[in-house]
C-alpha cells in the first residue's frame, strides 16, 4: 500500500489497526541517539518537534503512548510531561518486564501494542509486541526482526511517521488538532 512516507505491507498497516498503545524507546528514537554533555555534566538532548506534534495527534485520537528507557532523565520527564505522555518508565535496561506490566496493567493484547526501538535493548519488546518497529538506522539485527522499518531515522520524525501512520490506519490523521508541542 502507498502511504504519504512511502510503501507499506498491508500487514503492516493492517496492524496499525488496532494499536491502542505505543511504546517508544527514548535515545535513537525520539533523539537521535547523541548524548551532549556540558563542562559541568548537563545532559542536553534535541527532541524534533515534528515527533512532538505526532506524539500529541495520537494521544489525542485516542491512542495512548509510553516511553521505556535504559537511562534516567530529568530531560526525559520533562519533554514527555509536555508531550502528555501518560506512561514514562525510565532507568529500566531490561525493558521487557516493564511492557508487560504496563500491557497488563493496562489490559492490553500483544496485538494491541506496538514498540518502537532501534538497538539491542529493544529487542525483546520488539520481538514481543503485535507490531514491532525499527527506525531506519536502527542496528541491522533490530532491523531483521522489524514489522515496520521507518523511512525516516531516529531523532528526525521517525515517531511521527509512525504516529501519523497509525492514525491513517485507523481514520484519524484528517482529524488530528494542532496542539501545541
Amino acid at each position: 500500500m502507498q502511504t504519504l512516507y512511502g510503501e507499506i505491507t498491508d500487514v503492516a498497516f493492517n496492524a496499525m489497526k488496532n494499536i491502542k498503545l505505543l511504546i517508544c524507546d527514548i535515545d535513537g528514537v525520539f533523539s537521535d541517539g547523541r548524548i551532549y554533555l556540558g563542562n559541568n555534566g548537563e545532559e542536553l538532548k534535541a527532541f524534533h518537534t515534528k515527533d512532538g506534534y505526532g506524539i500529541k495527534a495520537l494521544g489525542a485520537s485516542g491512542v495512548d503512548v509510553a516511553v521505556i528507557t535504559g537511562r534516567t532523565s530529568n530531560i526525559v520527564a520533562t519533554r514527555m510531561s509536555a508531550l502528555n505522555v501518560k506512561y514514562i518508565v525510565q532507568g529500566e535496561e531490561n525493558k521487557l518486564p516493564a511492557l508487560k506490566k504496563m500491557a497488563e496493567k493496562l489490559n492490553l493484547s500483544l496485538d494491541e501494542i506496538a514498540y518502537i526501538g532501534d538497538d539491542m535493548p529493544d529487542h525483546e519488546c520488539i520481538d514481543y509486541v503485535g507490531l514491532g518497529i525499527a527506525v531506519q538506522d536502527a542496528h541491522p539485527s533490530i532491523l531483521s526482526i522489524a514489522n515496520y522499518t521507518t523511512f525516516n531515522r531516529g531523532g528526525f520524525g521517525a515517531v511521527r511517521e509512525i504516529c501519523d501512520l497509525i492514525m491513517l490506519s485507523q481514520n484519524t490523521l484528517a482529524n488530528a488538532s494542532g496542539a501545541s508541542i
